[in-house]
Parts: C-alpha cells; sequence; structure tokens
C-alpha cells in the first residue's frame, strides 16, 4: 500500500510546521475505490486553531504585507514552481483519496500551477487610481489593501484548484490564509502545504476538522474575510456568521446547469462534448451539465449516440487506464442513487447505464447515466444531481429551451452547441447565469471572472475580480500646501445666510 500520506495524516500545518494533533477522536479516510484505509484526520482544538489565527496575523501583518507587490510575486512564483516538482506525487494523492483518474488529477494541478503564477504578477499590476482632485493644487486617490487574514473553506471535487483560486488571490493582495479543507480530501490538501515553506511561518496554514472548525475560524475577531464552496444550506450558515461581523465573504454554492443542443450543431461534437459536461469527474462538478435540453428534429439520434458514448467510458480505479473513477464517498453514491430512483419512479428512463457497473465487489462505482422521457418538472432537472447523469429533455424551439434554461433557482453556468450565430448571441444575452459556453463546455481561464447568479453564490474567482474579493479600497485626499479651504470652512461668510427671499 502506498505510504503517501504518512507525514500528514492526523496532523495539521500550523505556524509553519506539520504538528501532529491530540484530544480528539481519528476520522478514517478510505480510498474510494478500493475502501482501504489509507489515512486519518483529526479534528483540531480549539486551542490549535486560536493559535493558527494569533500565527497568520502576525506573519500577515509583517514581512507579508509592508514587502513589495514584486517580492510576493517573486515567492509565489516560487510556490507555482514547487508544486510543479510535486505535479504527479499531488495528483497521485488527489487519486488515492477522491477517486478522479489521475489524468484530471494531473490536469488540476496543472490549474493550481497556473492560478499562481497568473495572480503573482496580476497581484502588482494595480494597485489604485488617480482621480481629477475637486480641488487645485490636491492629489486624489484611491489605493488597494489587504483585508488581514482569508479563512478558505474548501469542497472535495476540486480541492487543489479552487484552494488555488482563492489562496493565490489572497496572497497576492497581501492576506494571510488558513484553509478549512474538506473532510473527504483533507490529506491531499495537507500534502500540498509543503509548497509553501519559502513564507513566512504561519501565512499559510491548514486545519483539519468539520464544522466547529469552520465556525471558529469565521467568528473569531481575527479573521476578516472568508471563502467558501459547497451546498446552498452550508452557505447559507457562512453568509450568516460572516453576514452578523460584517465580514466579506466570497461564495459558490452550487449548480444546475443548462446544456442546449440545436439542429444546426455539428452533432457528433455536440454529444461528446455532452458527455464531458456530464460525465467528467464522475459527475462531480459544480459547473456539470445538469440537464440537456435538445431540439425535436435530433433529439433522438442525439440522444441514441450519447448513450452509445456513455457505454463506451471505461470505469475502474483511477490509477489505472479509466475515464471514470469512483464517486467521492459512500454517502454521495447513496445520494446520487437516490436521486436516479427518484427519477425512474416520476417516469424516466435509463437509455444507457442507471446501474452500479458488473464486477466491482469494492468502491463506490456508478454507471455514467443517460435519461430520456424526462420532463422539465422532474426533481432531477430542478437540482443539483452531482452525480454522472444526464438527463435529457425534448424541446420545440429555441425559445423554449432559453425559457426551461432559466427555469432553476440556480444560475452558475450554462451551455449551447449552435452554429446559428443569432441563436449564440441570444443566448449569451439572455441566459440568467455567470457564465455561457458556446460550443466548448466548462473551459476556464484564470484572466477571466467565475461565478454564478441566483442560488449559486455571490461574488466572483479568478482575475481582477478575484483579486478584489481580498482587497479594501481606501480614498485618499492629499493637500501638499496644507491650505484652507475658505470658502467651505468656518465660520461661513454672512452673505451665505438665508435672506428670506428666492
Amino acid at each position: 500500500m502506498s505510504q503517501i500520506f504518512d507525514h500528514v495524516s492526523g496532523k495539521a500545518y500550523l505556524g509553519g510546521k506539520m504538528l501532529a494533533l491530540k484530544g480528539t477522536a481519528e476520522s478514517a479516510v478510505l480510498n474510494p475505490a478500493t475502501e482501504q484505509r489509507i489515512g486519518a484526520w483529526i479534528e483540531t482544538p480549539a486551542a490549535d486553531i486560536d493559535a493558527a489565527i494569533m500565527a497568520a496575523g502576525i506573519a500577515q501583518s509583517g514581512w507579508w504585507r509592508k514587502h513589495s507587490g514584486l517580492e510576493r510575486a517573486q515567492k509565489l512564483h516560487d510556490v507555482a514552481g514547487a508544486i510543479r516538482e510535486r505535479q504527479a506525487l499531488l495528483a497521485e494523492a488527489l487519486t488515492r483519496e477522491m477517486g478522479k483518474p489521475f489524468k484530471e488529477s494531473m490536469d488540476e494541478v496543472s490549474w493550481t500551477i497556473s492560478a499562481f503564477d497568473y495572480y503573482a504578477e496580476i497581484g502588482r499590476h494595480e494597485m489604485g487610481r488617480i482621480y481629477a482632485p475637486t480641488m487645485s493644487g490636491q492629489l486624489h486617490c484611491s489605493i488597494k489593501e489587504p483585508l488581514g487574514v482569508a479563512v478558505l473553506i474548501m469542497p472535495y471535487n476540486y480541492p487543489l484548484l479552487l484552494f488555488a483560486w482563492q489562496a493565490a488571490a489572497a496572497l497576492a493582495a497581501g492576506n494571510a490564509v488558513i484553509v478549512k479543507p474538506s473532510e473527504v480530501t483533507t490529506l491531499a490538501t495537507l500534502l500540498m502545504m509543503d509548497v509553501f515553506a519559502g513564507l513566512p511561518e504561519g501565512l499559510v496554514q491548514c486545519l483539519p476538522g468539520g464544522p466547529a472548525v469552520a465556525t471558529r475560524l469565521l467568528e473569531s475577531s481575527g479573521t476578516h474575510c472568508a471563502a467558501f464552496t459547497g451546498t446552498v444550506a452550508t452557505g447559507q450558515v457562512v453568509g450568516r456568521i460572516c453576514g452578523e461581523r460584517f465580514k466579506p465573504v466570497l461564495m459558490e454554492t452550487s449548480g444546475n446547469d443548462p446544456f442546449i443542443v440545436m439542429p444546426s450543431a455539428p452533432l457528433d461534437v455536440a454529444v461528446r462534448g455532452a458527455a464531458f459536461a456530464s460525465f467528467l469527474n464522475c459527475g462531480q462538478v459544480c459547473t456539470s451539465a445538469e440537464r440537456i435540453y435538445v431540439h425535436e428534429n435530433i433529439h433522438d439520434l442525439f440522444v441514441a449516440r450519447l448513450a452509445e458514448e456513455a457505454r463506451k467510458l471505461r470505469i475502474g480505479n483511477g490509477l489505472e487506464k479509466v475515464d471514470l473513477g469512483p464517486m467521492a464517498t459512500r454517502a454521495s453514491r447513496d445520494r446520487y442513487e437516490a436521486i436516479l430512483s427518484r427519477a425512474r419512479a416520476e417516469g424516466a428512463r435509463p437509455l444507457a447505464g442507471g446501474q452500479r457497473p458488473a464486477g466491482f465487489n469494492r468502491g463506490w462505482f456508478v454507471e455514467p447515466t443517460v435519461l430520456v422521457n424526462v420532463s422539465p418538472t422532474m426533481d432531477i432537472v430542478n437540482a443539483e444531481s452531482f452525480g454522472p447523469v444526464a438527463p435529457i429533455v425534448r424541446v420545440r424551439s429555441f425559445d423554449e429551451a432559453i425559457a426551461l434554461a432559466n427555469r432553476s433557482e440556480y444560475g452558475l453556468g450554462a451551455n449551447i452547441y449552435t452554429k446559428d450565430l443569432e441563436e449564440a448571441m441570444r443566448a449569451v444575452d439572455e441566459i440568467d447565469s455567470g457564465m455561457v459556453w458556446v460550443n466548448n463546455p466548462l473551459l476556464d481561464n484564470d484572466a477571466a471572472p467565475f461565478g454564478g447568479r441566483k442560488r449559486s453564490g455571490i461574488g466572483r474567482e479568478l482575475g481582477s475580480e478575484g483579486l478584489e474579493q481580498f482587497r479594501s479600497t481606501k480614498f485618499v485626499v492629499i493637500n501638499p500646501k496644507a491650505t484652507p479651504e475658505e470658502a467651505s470652512w468656518f465660520p461661513y461668510a454672512d452673505d451665505a445666510a438665508f435672506t428670506g427671499k428666492a
């Protein structure tokens, strides 16, 4: 058995050191493909949480805030280089802990590197603005300042990448970072902490645990902003805690993304795009295609080909030659299977998949599923399934597809496949979402904002918008000659008084 997690199991990264935690029970970590124990995490005790917050404050207010953007950029480039040296190790850890194919894990680590390199540069791109003064001879400007200590609460589906999107931006802006990793991917997150050895001790820390650890971090007066990725219900709790303390918070809270296919679309490309958008990372992607609207003129051919595509996908241990690994946990598989069962009860029919794959006596594996006879009112269309399922709804027109796309409480992303330029432009303009992909699903760009509308969250990651989430703007007026403003100051001129006449 791999010993990859030995030096992080049962530990926290606190004050620049990997420290063994004591006093609370261990939670075993199982490989989702084999169900074998690969390590354990321990809930971080309250005293250690408080110590981490104090260490973060000292590190942030010292060297990190006081030094130049160029010096911080060099340090973040060093972090990116350290991740690059450990790419295969970190990818293996991701696959062993949460199940995704090694290829997808390597991609995730590659994107993580890119995020740190990007924010290393953009963090020193601009630090404010100069304004035309309202009084001659003065300087009016705004400057950007860090918020302080940022709390990052991570999900399990892309634990390293989403950490990088937030941590790289927060660090580039001059903040310290404390990450509370997902209970599902704690070990891989801890394993990444080695790359921060060149930063001031306490600037980046990782505290394992559940809701109690997150709550203590958020409630502390020693933390100053937060970022959360996860469910709506948990996001509401995070938002309430931060709102009561007027603490800025960035939130991404689930998606229910539409995928529209119109008659002009190249069918083979649309089918492959839909398979990728539905089944990537075993469907555990916030921007997955959760509901596919296909025009009636091509519906039957599309669903037949998508079913063929689903049956081709190789299922198995992510360290082998496969396309789909297991779901991350037994609980996530149970939840997903309950969603499929409900869809069948409402009248949907699996054209492909819908079962556990044959020949697997261990591991939380499921088949990629294509559902037909799906109506817009079914639960599976109106909630986040977070599993490898493609529910297909037949539509009669482009207008109907757009109306159904907007019939959701969520608004993260949206996809459309069409070669009709007018349809493409209307989709971009009319779909209520934070992102729209035309003929190319799920693509991110470090320089472009990522985020949603409605119940999909608040704020944006990536791009300059992502940097702004972790900065405060201060307006500055400088009167270099210290001249009095005679027209505005006391005593007021007699002729400025009310005379009783209009």
